[in-house]
């Protein structure tokens, strides 16, 4: 007993060795000490714990699993009998590091025992201290014993006294440049800086000159690396499993390594079996561990440290001795003997030749960089004489960053070294890894490689042999095959839509509807409230357009609430319907271009949060910039549907510039460059049913197999006629709005077309009942909007829209906007004006953007009393909207035909001019660094769709962030409540979430206070509250503002209403004639303001924010 006692504590030299030389007392102990293992606990994940449970199973033990929060779907939590979170909130490694969390799981779930595994805890003195405190065993060696080893002074110290032969280095961890300048002037240079504490290559590095570091020694050149494995039990009995070559090492990392080393000289051999032997007994060793040594080429050996714990590659020392080095490892913690368990040194024989090799998702073309993702396929190298060790090797795992890249341990073994090393070059070559990179190329060049087949290889062999990184690309044939034919499913799609018997129909009720006669201002409540009755009534629909365009930014700008959770909850009330957005092409859901990266980015966002199609247009039909929208739309895995924008007459043969050639070239182009289907996108409702006829038949006797969708508005109420007729032409599907939500601005009659089809070839099968109820609830829904109704003062549809080609869209919009400048009387005039200034600009096509740089223009012009030949006059000279002047410098693309001269030029002056596509030039948006700037202003409650709001509208979303701030969550409200407030004594409900209801009753409103406030008064749920808030028509009566006198030609006014967004210069600056002063925004429309002469500033009359009225005084100029 006194051999058991002493070693147990890690007592004293002399007494360890008499346990050594008193074998019967130590054999009799283990029957009176042995104490059976029931569950045990691995604190660790991935493959090793599968390693332990798999071996713990075999022996009929319970198995306990732990993990973080980041491993939920890891396969090491489903191999276990139990599993327990661990780490809550705490970073992914951290969570398995937190000792008394473990502790505590393993105690309240009777485990008995605790694996520590390797990596993580395997190595720290205190876990293993905490679990002997909680009565736990540690499947390990003692506490001292870890805690020496660990420190690899100390275990430096041990070998000396053991008598085994170390690299000279420094007795302690030095402290000062001195005393490393002492050592190297003794040993010279090349030495090796080591961690005092640490292992697994790192802290290690070589140093050729001064430098200041840590524990040193001198290093030993071109050292071969080897490893003895060791197994000791409780009494006193040691014994080698034979020696493992990991030579093979990339920054002092083990890359492969091969057992038994079979260039190792036998007395060399003997003596570094002896030598780990003797170190063990020196300390005591109980359990399983590693001795490792350098040798040089002179055959010396150096002890380098004893690694206290079970290796990554313990599976070659298992494959050539039989020894189940696990097993070992919970017999002997039970506390059984080694002899007893047949493990005697005589009796470990070697068996042939055993090669691991660890697969891991690295990169070796781009510095073995770690690679993450979804793993698309997974096929294992299998076969006699390979084993596998993995635990997230299997297809639709996914590869975090958050740890190890290890995927799969590959073990091949053979009668000797080129039988394994075959082995290993077959399976490897088997391998089939898609969706992430991996090391197997590499690999396989190392196993191909002459001198690591036939010759002694050393630390520096991956160095000095940079063909093996002349990989092989992998011809990936068949997940090339699978992205095709992916592909096909979209154009699956496709091709059911064509061969659907009947007319398909588009609902835009949820958006285009409601942007073109409701200024887009329909709230997400609304939406939600109608979606089930769709979901249910109307699932025959080709599509439900709900998203894209200006409802994006309008969200934001005007509802406050968040067009991402817009999407995700109509997805949720409406999974059967597919959905559809507008995407404008280059320029995504913006007035503007962005970097391709962004445009790519939100298309994938989009469609990871419910999108089905993309319908991709350019408001130029600028065909760089629609080719980038499809690429992006398609590379998301979203149906493209690419739309030609319509204006002209293509049945006028005196309107040649948009003519029916012009279309078919357009539409030969889209379809080869791949779009599922193809969209006429007439956004003025132009499309006359003769000119129906003669476009869509064309293009459905050139393209018989493509789709064709036909998208129009009512505006001059032929929208019925016209859709007929493109149908009776071929197309497969034209769009419409309900009933009380059609007409004028917006789409046709759902009703109407759904009545004129039935019963005939195009029968659209949709029952004509349930559009009437569907109409009764926008009938009353519309109400709500009634302010921004187009109806206010358009009371029937137009047809003047044959001559201004206003697009529907932008027709309340731009009728609002006229009203917000105070030219709501003279939108007659507007109208004409958009005429005017459309011709100034070389007719265009008219969508958005450039549908809003006309209504710019041509609210400028009325606004300023400018004709169209004045304007051509002056332009040197005028301040013109900003979305003008960018136009002409060619921000958003080049129109058909080229820019109009010499209006550009003068414009311009020496402005930039953008050639070519305009996003091509923009450097890739950052988003990892927007991310962390989001973060910063506004918490870490940041999503990928805040990231993606900010980079489309920055300063939208800041003032969206900074109003649900202040606000709260506004979406809650009713819409008249939201709209209008309450009305004094009103009581009403508002339901925060489920079961969490306020009860407000609006009490009064106060007297304007000098800070320009009121105070409000309610009861909230029983309780008096009141709040004050700012009375912003008041504070604008109180405030006066100078107006510019047009007689004093120094004095610069506002050329219209809006907000000062940035003033350029300060009292006494020298300016230019046409210099930009300032920034005025209105509406979603800029306006720089230029100087009328050259001078000094004399002074400056407003600060960026300053709200003004049309010729409100800005500057003074002398």
């Amino acid at each position: 007993m006194l051999g058991y006692t002493v070693v147990r504590g890690g007592l004293g030299l002399l007494t360890v060795r008499r346990a050594c030389l008193a074998p019967r007392y130590a054999h009799s102990a283990p029957r009176n000490e042995y104490r059976p293992i029931k569950k045990v606990m691995v604190a660790n994940r991935g493959e090793i714990a599968i390693r332990v449970f798999r071996a713990c199973t075999e022996l009929g033990i319970r198995t306990v699993a732990v993990y973080s929060e980041q491993d939920t779907g890891q396969m090491h939590r489903q191999k276990a009998d139990e599993a327990y979170l661990i780490g809550k909130g705490l970073p992914p490694v951290a969570a398995y590091l937190d000792i008394p969390n473990i502790i505590q799981v393993a105690k309240d779930n009777n485990v008995d025992a605790i694996h520590p595994g390797y990596g993580f805890l395997s190595e720290r003195s205190d876990f293993a201290q905490a679990c002997s405190d909680a009565g736990v065993r540690f499947i390990g060696p003692s506490p001292e014993t870890v805690r020496k080893m660990g420190d690899k002074v100390e275990a430096r110290s041990l070998a000396i006294s053991a008598g085994v032969p170390v690299v000279p280095g420094t007795d302690a961890p030095i402290s000062c440049l001195q005393d490393a300048q002492v050592f190297s002037k003794t040993y010279g240079f090349p030495i090796i800086f080591k961690a005092a504490y640490g292992g697994g290559g790192r802290g290690m590095r070589v140093v050729r000159e001064y430098e200041v570091s840590l524990f040193v020694y001198p290093t030993v050149n071109h050292p071969v690396c080897f490893d003895v494995c060791a197994l000791g039990d409780k009494y006193g009995n040691v014994i080698h499993l034979y020696e493992r070559d990991c030579s093979i090492q990339r920054r002092h990392q083990k890359v492969v390594e091969i057992a038994p080393a079979f260039q190792l000289d036998p007395h060399l051999r003997n003596r570094l079996h002896a030598d780990a032997v003797n170190l063990a007994k020196q300390v005591g060793y109980e359990n399983a561990g590693t001795v490792e040594f350098l040798v040089d080429r002179q055959n010396k050996h150096y002890f380098i440290e004893v690694n206290s714990r079970l290796q990554v590659e313990h599976t070659v020392t298992e494959e050539i001795t039989d020894v189940d080095l696990v097993h070992a490892q919970l017999h002997v913690c039970e506390g059984r003997s080694l002899p007893e368990l047949g493990l005697k040194q005589d009796k470990i024989r070697v068996n042939g030749c055993a090669i691991q090799c660890r697969v891991t998702t690295e990169d070796p073309s781009r510095g073995f960089q770690p690679d993450t993702g979804r793993i698309e396929v997974f096929r294992s190298g299998e076969g006699m004489g390979i084993r596998l060790d993995s635990a997230s090797a299997y297809q639709g795992a996914v590869i975090s960053p958050h740890y190890d890249s290890l995927l799969v341990k590959v073990i091949a073994s053979g009668k000797d070294l080129n039988t394994a090393a075959s082995k290993m070059s077959r399976a490897l070559a088997e391998f089939r890894v898609r969706g992430v990179k991996t090391n197997i190329p590499f690999l396989q060049n190392v196993f191909s490689n002459h001198q690591f087949l036939h010759s002694t290889v050393d630390t520096q062999f991956i160095d000095e042999n940079q063909e093996l990184f002349n990989l092989k690309p992998t011809q990936n044939r068949a997940q090339k095959l699978l992205h095709y034919l992916g592909d096909l499913f979209q154009t699956g799609f496709a091709k059911a839509v064509r061969a659907h018997r009947g007319l398909l129909l588009m609902d835009t009720t949820f958006r285009d509807a409601h942007q073109s006669l409701l200024a887009t201002r329909v709230r997400t409540h609304d939406l939600k409230k109608i979606s089930p009755f769709v979901s249910h009534n109307f699932n025959n629909l080709y599509s439900l357009e709900n998203w894209g365009g200006a409802t994006f930014d309008v969200a934001m700008r005007f509802l406050s609430e968040c067009p991402w959770k817009r999407l995700q909850e109509l997805r949720a009330l409406v999974p059967n319907v597919p959905f559809q957005m507008l995407l404008r092409g280059a320029n995504a859901v913006g007035y503007t271009n962005y970097p391709d990266n962004a445009v790519f980015k939100f298309c994938e966002v989009a469609k990871e949060n419910g999108m089905d199609i993309f319908r991709v247009f350019d408001s130029l039909n600028y065909l760089p910039n629609m080719l980038l929208g499809m690429e992006a739309a398609g590379a998301a895995g979203g149906v493209v549907e690419a739309a030609i924008s319509y204006t002209g007459d293509v049945s006028d043969p005196m309107r040649q510039k948009y003519s029916l050639d012009y279309y078919m070239n357009l539409a030969d182009q889209l379809v080869k460059a791949g779009t599922h289907i193809l969209c006429i996108k007439d956004m003025a409702g132009l499309l006359k049913p003769q000119a129906s006829k003669l476009l869509i038949g064309s293009l459905r006797d050139r393209f018989p197999d493509v789709p064709i969708h036909v998208h129009t508005h009512d505006t001059a109420g032929a929208g019925v006629a016209a859709m007929l007729a493109c149908a009776e032409a071929g197309a497969d599907v034209v769009d419409v709005a309900v009933d009380s939500m059609a007409g004028m601005t917006s789409q046709p009659s759902m009703g109407a077309m759904v009545a004129c089809t039935k019963g005939t070839e195009l029968d659209t099968g949709i029952v004509l009942e349930k559009v009437f109820d569907y109409s009764e609830y926008w009938e009353v829904a519309r109400g709500l909007y009634a302010p921004f109704d187009c109806t206010a003062t358009m009371k029937s549809g137009n047809a003047d829209v044959y001559e201004n080609e206003i697009p529907g869209g932008q027709y309340t919009n731009l009728h609002f906007q006229a009203h917000s400048m105070g030219l709501g009387n003279k939108f007659k005039e507007v109208k004409k004006a958009y005429v005017e200034a459309n011709k100034l600009l070389g007719d265009l096509i008219k969508v958005t953007p450039s549908s809003k740089i006309v209504g710019d223009l041509a609210q400028f012009m009325v606004q300023n009393n400018l004709t169209r030949a004045e304007v051509e006059e002056r332009a040197d000279e005028l301040s013109f909207p900003l979305s003008v002047v960018e136009f002409l410098q060619g921000y958003i693309g080049i129109p058909h035909g080229g820019f109009p001269e010499p209006f550009r030029s003068k414009v311009l002056k020496s402005l930039t001019r953008i050639e070519g596509r305009p996003g091509a030039s923009l450097p890739p948006m950052d988003f990892k660094a927007l991310e962390e700037g989001l973060r910063s202003a506004h918490g870490d409650e940041i999503t990928p769709e805040d990231v993606m709001s900010a980079a489309m509208y920055p300063k939208v979303f800041q003032e969206f962030r900074e109003f649900t701030a202040n606000f709260g969550p506004v979406d809650c409200l009713s819409t008249r409540l939201f709209l209008d407030g309450p009305k004094i004594a009103e009581e009403f409900e508002v339901e925060l979430e489920r079961g969490k209801t306020l009860h407000i009753k609006a009490l009064a409103l106060g007297d304007l206070n000098k800070a320009g406030q009121r105070e409000v008064f309610f009861e909230l749920n029983g309780q008096l509250r009141s709040v004050l808030v700012k009375d912003t028509v008041a504070m604008k009566e109180m405030k006066f503002h100078p107006k510019a006198q047009k007689s004093i030609k120094g004095q610069v006014g506002a050329p219209m209403p809006g907000k000062v967004l940035e003033v350029k210069v300060e009292v006494g600056a020298k300016v230019e004639k046409g210099q930009p002063l300032c920034v005025l925004s209105a509406m979603k429309m800029e306006m720089v303001v230029n100087s009328p002469v050259a001078g000094t500033v004399k002074a400056v009359h407003v600060t960026a924010d300053s709200s003004l009225e049309g010729d409100d005084l800005i500057l003074e100029i002398e």
